[in-house]
């Protein structure tokens, strides 16, 4: 007769990283609205103070969604760039592309996570230094093709503005994936040819 399996024990970051693939599975077939500490715990197998002590509330969990989305966005256009040879077109496709496909791998569910969270300073915290990061990153990848080594501050906010509006628009179906990529392509290399010529204080 075989005895019992018994319960294994997590260490603290291997029951984080439990909590969150459950927490994405939640979101993906019950949605948003499902997603509570207590029905985590309960799908999870844990009790709920051991998702409180992880989370502290509901927007702490959807803040570590977020952040967990963004971290992994990173890490693969991280990879990503340095597989790539340092060639703007080449460069700039390989932005245009990691940064679509990432948000379609976690498909509408981010959107919802984002909905979840309006308003509330988690998201607003972790968005702004999200943000800081990415333009921060272009800065430095397409600076070198740039005729005085550097990018206007503007002119990549207007860049992130637009990849986060082409991937709303492929996870709402709006228009396909390739034509994110293509036009968050042509944005990135406009934002490096114009760069060219535009003075600091010059209008369109």
């Amino acid at each position: 007769m075989s005895k019992p399996h018994s319960r294994i024990r997590l260490s603290r970051e291997q029951r984080y990283e439990q909590l969150v693939e459950t927490a994405w599975k939640i979101i993906h077939e019950e949605g948003t609205e499902a997603l509570t500490l207590g029905h985590l715990a309960e799908q999870s197998g844990v009790t709920k103070p051991v998702v409180y002590d992880h989370f502290t509330n509901r927007s702490g969990l959807f803040a570590s969604l977020y952040q967990e989305f963004d971290n992994r966005q990173t890490a693969l256009m991280d990879d990503a760039i340095q597989k790539t040879k340092p060639e703007l077109e080449l460069l700039a496709s390989v932005i245009a592309t990691s940064y679509i496909e990432c948000v379609l791998l976690q498909g509408r569910e981010m959107p919802s996570v984002i909905a979840a969270l309006a308003g509330t300073p988690e998201l607003e915290k972790i968005r702004n230094d999200y943000a800081v990061i990415f333009t921060e990153k272009c800065r430095k990848i397409f600076a070198p093709f740039c005729h005085d080594k550097s990018i206007h501050d503007a002119a990549l906010w207007a860049m992130l503005g637009s990849a986060e509006g082409l991937s709303y628009a492929t996870t709402c179906s709006a228009i396909t994936a390739d034509q994110a990529k293509g036009e968050l392509f042509s944005v990135i290399i406009s934002m490096v040819q114009r760069s060219y010529y535009q003075p600091d204080n010059a209008m369109p």
